[in-house]
C-alpha cells in the first residue's frame, strides 16, 4: 500500500470512529430545522431519528422531552402515557406544517415512561398508535412505546470499526450464522436475554468457525411466530430479550470477538396490527393508497409506499440508525422481489419508485460507510443487483444465490439412481456465478413448513444421509460465493426448525451427531484458512472445471484458484454411493498433491476411503490438463487436494 493510500485509509478509520462517538452528542443537541423538514418530506433525510419520535434533551433550564410525529391527515394529535394517566388533555401536539409534522415540548424528563399518540382522524375516529420512531417498546402483549435515552452506552469496539473501515470482505472468508434469538437456546422454556446470548451464543459461533451472525429481525413485533418479519417498531429492538443498551452490549461483545453482526431488515412491508403503522392517521400514510398495490395477500401485511418521500426518509434513516447507534455491520434486505415488482402482478411490472428507493438506500449507506454489507434476498433474475448505482445497478454489494440453493437441494433430494438425469442442476450455477456477488444460502426458509431439515432431505439410510450432508457442505464451501447457514446446521438435526422450541442440543450426546459437529468445525476452520476457497469468489479466474461431464459416475471435479500464482486446490465431489479406486483426475503440472480434506474420514463417521500418501502427478495429459493423479474416490464424499511444492 502506498503512503498516499495508507493516509486515505487512516482518514477513513478516524472518520468512522469519530462519527459514531459523536452520535450521542448530536442526538442530545439536535433540534428540528426548516431544512431538515424539507429533506424529510423530499425523501432525502438520512437521520430523521435525531428529531422524530421522543427525545429527552437538556438546556440551561434542565431536562425536557420532545415528541415529533408525522400524521398528515390527522385532525388532532396528543401524546398520552403513564406520565399523564393516558389523558391527552393539555398534551396536544402543535401542527408544524401542512405536510403533517406535529411537535410538543414537555418540561419533564420522561425517561422510562410509556406512551402512545392519540390521533383523531378526519372522520372523528380515535386511534392509539405506538411511535413509529420509538426507541423502545413495552414487552408483548403490551404495545406502548417507551421514552428511552440511547446515549450513555460505552462502546469498546474501536479496533473492530477501524479494521472494518480499512479492509474489504470481497477477498476474505465470510461464513454467516443465521440466528433466531428466541429459539437458539432457552432457559427453563423462556427466552435468553441479550446478556445471556452474549455469554453463550458468541463463544459458540466462534468455536464453530463463523465470521458473522445474522439476526432474524430484532425490531419490535407483536407475534412470536412471525419471526420478526411483521414489525411495528422499526427503531425499537424487541423487548423480548432486554433493553436497547443490552442489545448494544451484545453487538459490542461480538465485535470484541471479531464477529460481525448483520440485521435481517424488512423495508418492503409491515404488519397491520392496530397500534402499528397501518392506517396510521386514518389515511394510508406509510402504505400505498390503492388496494392492489397495498395489500400483501401472501403474508397478510401492507406494502410500504416506497415512492413517498416521508417513507423513504423513515426507512433510509432507519438503516443509518442501526449503523450509528448499534454499530451494525450490514443488512440482509428481505423479500427484494416484493420491492422490485408491483405487488400482486407477478414479475410483470417493475415498480420504478421502489427501484429508486433501493438505489437511494444503497447510495446513502455506502456514501456514509463503504464497509457495510448490503445483501439482497432476491429470487428474481433482475440484472445488476450488485452493481453500483452509477453503473446502472441497484447498488447492493451481495445477493443471495437462490438459484444455486434451489438447484443443489433438488439434486441432493433426487435418488442416486436418477441423478445422472439432473446433472445440470450442479453445473448450471457456474454459468452465472460471476454475474453478481453471491452469498450461498441454506437459510431458515429451507428447513420449515414441511421442507425437512437439510440432513433429512438426503435420500438413503442413516449412514448415507450423514455422508451426503457432509458432502453437501464440503461442496458448498468449495463453490464460489460467501456462505450462510441457519442455526442448527452444525448439529445435523433430523427434524426441521421448531420455531417455538430451542435447537436439539441433546443431539451432541449421540455419536454420529458428535462426529458430524467435529467435521463441521474442522470444515469451517479449513475454509477460513484456505485462500483459494474465498480470495477469488467474484473473479472468474478463481474457478476452473476439471471434469464437468461425468454424469454416469456422478463425479464433479474442479479447481479453485487463489490470487498467488500456483496457489490452488483441486476439489473432487462424488455424489454416488460407489467407491472408485485408481481413479484418474486431471491436474496442473506440479510434482505431487496431498489430500488436505476428505469428508469420508472415519473421524467424521465416514468409511475412511482416504488418500494418506502424496499423490504423484503423472506427466500425461488428462481431462485437458498437463498431468493427472491416480487416487481413491470415496462414496458420497468430497476431497480437497493441495499441491506440494
Amino acid at each position: 500500500m502506498s503512503d498516499d493510500n495508507k493516509e486515505d485509509f487512516d482518514e477513513v478509520e478516524r472518520n468512522v470512529v469519530s462519527r459514531l462517538k459523536n452520535v450521542g452528542e448530536m442526538m442530545n443537541a439536535m433540534t428540528i430545522s426548516d431544512y431538515d423538514v424539507f429533506l424529510f418530506h423530499e425523501g432525502n433525510l438520512q437521520q430523521a431519528y435525531q428529531f422524530m419520535g421522543s427525545h429527552v434533551r437538556r438546556d440551561s433550564t434542565g431536562a425536557y422531552t420532545e415528541f415529533c410525529v408525522w400524521a398528515p391527515k390527522a385532525r388532532h394529535v396528543s401524546v398520552v402515557g403513564s406520565f399523564n394517566h393516558w389523558n391527552g388533555a393539555g398534551y396536544e401536539l402543535a401542527r408544524r406544517n401542512n405536510e403533517g409534522l406535529w411537535t410538543i415540548r414537555i418540561d419533564e424528563d420522561l425517561s422510562g415512561e410509556t406512551y402512545k399518540y392519540e390521533i383523531i382522524t378526519l372522520s372523528g375516529l380515535k386511534k392509539l398508535k405506538a411511535d413509529p420512531y420509538g426507541f423502545a417498546s413495552e414487552k408483548r402483549p403490551n404495545t406502548a412505546s417507551v421514552v428511552y435515552e440511547l446515549q450513555g452506552f460505552s462502546w469498546g469496539d474501536e479496533k473492530w470499526l477501524e479494521n472494518r473501515a480499512s479492509s474489504t470482505v470481497y477477498d476474505k472468508p465470510m461464513a454467516i450464522y443465521e440466528v433466531h434469538l428466541g429459539t437458539w437456546k432457552k432457559k427453563a422454556g423462556k427466552f435468553l436475554s441479550y446478556k445471556e446470548l452474549a455469554q453463550q451464543l458468541i463463544p459458540h459461533v466462534k468455536e464453530q468457525g463463523f465470521t458473522h451472525i445474522e439476526l432474524l429481525p430484532v425490531t419490535e413485533h407483536p407475534f412470536d411466530r412471525s419471526w420478526g418479519y411483521q414489525g411495528t417498531g422499526y427503531y425499537s429492538p424487541t423487548s423480548r430479550y432486554g433493553s436497547p443498551h443490552e442489545l448494544m452490549a451484545f453487538v459490542n461483545e461480538c465485535h470484541l470477538h471479531n464477529i460481525g453482526v448483520i440485521l435481517d431488515w424488512v423495508p418492503g412491508h409491515f404488519c397491520k396490527d392496530a397500534h402499528g403503522l397501518y392506517e396510521f392517521d386514518g389515511s394510508f400514510a406509510y402504505e400505498y393508497g390503492e388496494e392492489r398495490d397495498r395489500e400483501n395477500y401472501t403474508w397478510g401485511t401492507a406494502n410500504f409506499d416506497l415512492g413517498k418521500g416521508e417513507v423513504r426518509s423513515f426507512l433510509i434513516s432507519n438503516a443509518r440508525f442501526w449503523m450509528d447507534l448499534y454499530h451494525i455491520d450490514g443488512f440482509r434486505i428481505d423479500a427484494v422481489a416484493n420491492i422490485i415488482y408491483w405487488a400482486n402482478q407477478g414479475e410483470l411490472a417493475p415498480n420504478e419508485g421502489a427501484l429508486q428507493f433501493l438505489k437511494n438506500l444503497n447510495k446513502a449507506v455506502f456514501e456514509y460507510d463503504s464497509s457495510i454489507l448490503m445483501i439482497a434476498e432476491d429470487s428474481t433474475d433482475w440484472p445488476q443487483v450488485t452493481s453500483p448505482v452509477h453503473y446502472g445497478g441497484l447498488g447492493f454489494n451481495y445477493k443471495w444465490n437462490m438459484g444455486w440453493m434451489n438447484d443443489v437441494l433438488k439434486y441432493m433430494e433426487t435418488d442416486t439412481s436418477e441423478r445422472r438425469h439432473v446433472h445440470s442442476l450442479i453445473t448450471f450455477s457456474l454459468l452465472y456465478a460471476y454475474s453478481e456477488n453471491y452469498v450461498l444460502p441454506f437459510s431458515h426458509d429451507e428447513v420449515v413448513h414441511g421442507k425437512k431439515s437439510l440432513l433429512n432431505k438426503m435420500p438413503g439410510d442413516y449412514w448415507q444421509k450423514f455422508a451426503q450432508y457432509r458432502l453437501l457442505l464440503s461442496y458448498m464451501m468449495a463453490h464460489p460465493g460467501k456462505k450462510l447457514l441457519f442455526m442448527g446446521s452444525e448439529l445435523a438435526p433430523f427434524s426441521e426448525w421448531k420455531d417455538l422450541e430451542q435447537l436439539d442440543w441433546h443431539l451432541l450426546d449421540y455419536d454420529f451427531h458428535h462426529k458430524f459437529n467435529s467435521y463441521f468445525k474442522e470444515l469451517m476452520h479449513l475454509y477460513k484458512g484456505a485462500e483459494p476457497l474465498f480470495q477469488m469468489d467474484h473473479r472468474s479466474e478463481g474457478f476452473e472445471w476439471v471434469d464437468v461431464d461425468n454424469r454416469e459416475q456422478q463425479i464433479f471435479s474442479f479447481i479453485r484458484n487463489g490470487k498467488e500464482k500456483g496457489d490452488h486446490l483441486v476439489v473432487i465431489c462424488n455424489f454416488s454411493p460407489h467407491v472408485y479406486h485408481h481413479y484418474k483426475v486431471g491436474v496442473n503440472k506440479v510434482s505431487s498433491y496431498e489430500e488436505i480434506w476428505n469428508s469420508d474420514d472415519e473421524r467424521f463417521g465416514g468409511s475412511h476411503q482416504v488418500n494418506p500418501l502424496p499423490l504423484i502427478v503423472h506427466n500425461e495429459s488428462y481431462h485437458g490438463r498437463d498431468g493427472y493423479v491416480e487416487m481413491t474416490i470415496p462414496p458420497y464424499a468430497a476431497v480437497y487436494l493441495k499441491p506440494i511444492d
